[in-house]
């Protein structure tokens, strides 16, 4: 029985739908809180028991693999300072058993691009494709609901969830049949469909589970609409010589690539963080609810 070990992390995008704060920063590394949205990405494959990270970067992405080093004068200077507490934090931002391998993406050719520069290292094995943008909390690590799913399947699977009809143009979009609860077999798939074309309402979210022959798909797919090279095509593609399954996983999501997602995000964890809670819970109650006249327009 095949084993999940390898996850892999696309980085390599330019974040600009929150320009100005991903002009020289990474959006992976906007903090939830006190936590950038990559490392709840890395945790959850950790929980999932994977052991090796596969950060697929561009250029100004360096503060990815900063964040994930260790940081010999910080730990020094938090020891001498007595901060123990804070020198654990930063000690277990990642650990010591997990590999973090880097790949830069030279071009920005897409989702699907991103997931074939993976293949030197992935090589044969079935592995996880995270997407940091969606932050997705549950009581078990989704990835590891996953992996519990292909342990029994042993097939690629998509994580999904069902969203309004207008939205089905923001995503992969499945059309399927159930076979257990949760889990449904993939019969078609298509990208971004407008809401009348939509073959139904359940979206593909940023969590995959891939079987190595993804990349002699990928290889093939011909780019799309601004030269990239779309990981739905490769999909469908797959889908003809393979079966696949679509798992709608038990877990909240905030879709941390929009404005919107990410507030939402910061509220919800922040109502979770057992330091802030309580305060934080009453200062949320003193607010005025009204829009007080939408200062940035």
């Amino acid at each position: 029985m095949k084993k999940i070990t390898k996850a892999v992390f696309p980085v390599a995008g330019m974040g600009s739908r929150f320009l100005p704060a991903t002009k020289a920063s990474p959006k992976e590394m906007m903090p939830v809180v006190d936590k950038p949205l990559i490392q709840y990405a890395v945790e959850e494959a950790v929980a999932a028991g994977i052991t090796d990270m596969v950060f697929i970067t561009g250029r100004n992405k360096r503060a990815i693999e900063d964040h994930f080093d260790k940081a010999y004068e910080l730990e020094a200077e938090l020891a001498l300072s007595g901060k123990d507490e804070l020198l654990r934090v930063v000690r277990e931002v990642i650990p010591a058993h997990i590999n973090c391998i880097y790949i830069r993406q030279t071009e920005p050719l897409g989702l699907g691009h991103a997931v074939l520069c993976a293949q030197p290292v992935v090589q044969d094995e079935p592995f996880a494709v995270i997407l940091a943008d969606d932050l997705i909390d549950g009581d078990t690590a989704i990835m590891k609901q996953m992996v519990e799913v292909f342990q029994q399947y042993q097939c690629s699977i998509l994580g999904v969830q069902d969203v309004s009809r207008e939205q089905t143009r923001q995503y992969g979009i499945v059309s399927s049949t159930n076979l257990e609860p949760n889990v449904e077999l993939v019969n078609g798939i298509v990208e971004k469909p407008m809401p009348e074309a939509a073959p139904s309402t359940l979206a593909v979210v940023g969590r995959y589970i891939l079987t190595p022959r993804i990349f002699h798909h990928l290889e093939k797919v011909q780019a799309g609409a601004g030269g990239e090279i779309q990981l739905t095509d490769g999909i469908a593609a797959l889908m003809r010589e393979e079966k696949l399954l679509a798992y709608r996983f038990d877990g909240i999501r905030y879709d941390c690539g929009s404005k919107l997602g990410y507030l939402q995000a910061q509220v919800a964890f922040g109502l979770m963080h057992a330091e802030l809670c309580e305060e934080f819970s009453a200062y949320l109650n003193t607010l005025d609810k009204r829009c007080d006249g939408c200062r940035d327009k």
